[in-house]
């Protein structure tokens, strides 16, 4: 009985090794002698994987989706929209000035998977795609499963977002179902512009109430 609960858990062990390494080498040995039944077995494992088991490198982090990418003036965002009939862009009556400076927004009632679709500018130029998909047609898991698939893991993750990110481009995927695209350095930038101008006015603000 001993011995045969050896060899079941030799197997095992031998299933569980074969799940996480390559180029396996067991060596077994199992009799009977004067002093009754013996059995050992050594596991070791080296050498390169194959070719075919090698990790796909990740591909770069997007700028473009459908036509439309990230750095474009308006006017050609405006006609790559029309041209998609996906986006359901409607013309001038989508697009908004923001309350800030150097700030244009268009947001578009989509088709089929994309529900809502904002592209966002500054200085004239696309910084920013978001699009709100349809959840009765696609989910968080799978999405998420196909951009690590491509994209590899993420930079950054938590019960919320899950963010790919280099120095060029953040691609974001966000509950309950939007996704981002973002040029990294513009957004820098605006953040670091904000921060600036906010400073300025708590000293402005500071000043005022010391006056009185």
């Amino acid at each position: 009985m001993e011995f045969r609960n050896f060899l079941a858990a030799a197997l095992l062990l031998c299933a569980a090794f074969s799940l996480n390494a390559q180029n396996i080498k067991i060596d077994a040995d199992a009799g009977i002698d004067e002093n009754g039944a013996h059995a050992s077995i050594s596991i070791s494992t080296g050498g390169k994987p194959s070719n075919n088991s090698q990790a796909k490198q990740p591909l770069p982090f997007p700028k473009e989706y459908r036509g439309v990418q990230l750095g474009m003036q308006i006017d050609d965002v405006k006609q790559k929209l029309k041209e998609d009939s996906l986006y359901g862009y409607r013309g001038e009556r989508d697009v908004s000035l923001l309350p800030t400076e150097n700030r244009v927004l268009i947001e578009s009632a989509g088709d089929s998977f994309l529900s809502r679709s904002w592209f966002q500018f500054y200085d004239e130029k696309l910084y920013t795609m978001t699009f709100k998909l349809d959840e009765d047609r696609v989910d968080f898991y799978s999405l998420f499963s196909s951009l690590q698939e491509k994209y590899g893991e993420p930079t950054s993750l938590d019960p919320e977002k899950i963010v790919w990110k280099d120095d060029t481009v953040t691609l974001s995927l966000e509950r309950p179902l939007v996704l981002k695209y973002i040029d990294t350095q513009v957004f820098d930038e605006i953040k670091k512009t904000s921060s600036v101008k906010k400073t300025t006015e708590e000293v402005t603000r500071k000043g005022f109430l010391d006056s009185l």
